[in-house]
C-alpha cells in the first residue's frame, strides 16, 4: 500500500467543523407596495373595458407594474402617488364612499395621464383600488387661472 491511502477511515472528529456565527443586520426594510382589485367599485368606476377602450388600461398597467418597485415612501416622494391626509373623503366629488370602505382611510391617488387617475388607499403596504377615473371626478377642484 501507498503512503497516504484516501480510503483509510478517518476519526468523526476531522470531519467536525467550527462553525461561526455570522452578525446580521438587525431592521427590517420597507415593504414595497402590493395591488389588489379586492374592494374595486364596480357601481361607480369605469370598468377595464372602458379603459381599454380608451387605450388607458395598457399605460395604466405599465404604471402600476412600476408602482410595486418601490415603498410608499419612495412612491409619494417620486411623485408617483399621492395620499390624501387632510380629509376623509373629497368634498367635492362625483364619486361616492362606498359602504364596503372603511371611512376612515387616507385616500391616495395616481395620475395615469393628464386627468385620469387610479384612486385606492393603503392598508400597511397594500394598495387597494378602488376607482378608475378617467375624468379626474374623484377630486374636483376649480380650474386656475380662468
Amino acid at each position: 500500500m501507498g503512503k497516504h491511502d484516501k480510503f483509510k477511515e478517518k476519526k468523526v472528529a476531522a470531519y467536525k467543523r467550527d462553525f461561526k456565527e455570522i452578525e446580521t443586520r438587525q431592521g427590517k426594510k420597507d415593504p414595497l407596495i402590493v395591488l389588489s382589485f379586492k374592494n374595486f367599485d364596480i357601481n361607480q368606476s369605469q370598468s377595464f373595458t372602458d379603459w381599454q377602450a380608451d387605450e388607458l388600461l395598457a399605460l395604466a398597467l405599465d404604471k402600476l407594474r412600476a408602482l410595486c418597485e418601490y415603498t410608499i415612501a419612495q412612491a409619494t416622494n417620486n411623485g408617483l402617488l399621492k395620499i390624501y391626509t387632510k380629509v376623509p373623503f373629497p368634498p367635492e366629488s362625483a364619486f361616492v364612499h362606498p359602504k364596503h370602505i372603511p371611512q376612515d382611510i387616507d385616500w391616495s391617488s395616481m395620475h395615469i395621464g393628464n386627468k385620469p387617475c387610479v384612486i385606492g388607499y393603503f392598508e400597511d403596504n397594500i394598495f387597494h383600488i378602488v376607482f378608475l377615473d378617467k375624468d379626474h371626478e374623484f377630486w374636483i377642484t376649480q380650474k386656475k387661472n380662468t
